[in-house]
């Protein structure tokens, strides 16, 4: 089960597509941060949703906001998967330990080895503000983070 609006985000830290190590904790206090788990690179639905944030990145990421994208991949796949796509913002690898940033989320699949569709607004002070959790084969809408990120 996801975890909770209103506590704390679990603070983590992962490579990027790029090898460099980002921390949540390292926003706090200086961004809002729009954390997003997608199951694999290179697949239908995850393509269509990463590519969505990246054409409303304007809106989404900005002085105020930050885009966080997790997924189980490794950072090399990550890194490719970025360039080939055109992708702005971090792809943060959780492949090792496998899966322990989605599990301490709560959106971890362990029967598929991958993070469910979840998404979390985690404020400046560093709590969960708005949540969503879709299934494997269902989209989320991008449109619904700015509508929680206007809410804050």
């Amino acid at each position: 089960m996801a975890i909770e609006v209103g506590i704390q985000a679990p603070d983590f830290e992962l490579k990027n597509q790029h090898g460099e190590l980002i921390k949540l904790s390292d926003f706090r206090g200086e961004k809002n941060v729009v954390l997003v788990f997608y199951p694999f690179a290179f697949t239908g639905v995850c393509t269509g949703e990463v590519c969505a944030i990246q054409k409303e990145l304007p809106r989404l990421q900005n002085e105020d906001v930050q885009i966080l994208a997790v997924s189980n991949d490794s950072p090399f796949t990550l890194r490719v998967f970025a360039e080939q796509q055109g992708l702005e913002y971090p792809l943060l690898s959780d492949f090792w330990p496998h899966g322990a940033v989605s599990e301490a989320y709560g959106v971890f699949d362990a029967e598929k080895g991958c993070a469910v569709r979840g998404t979390f607004v985690i404020d400046k002070a560093g709590a969960v503000r708005w949540s969503v959790v879709n299934g494997l084969p269902d989209a989320r809408d991008e449109q619904e983070y700015l509508k929680a990120l206007a809410a804050l």
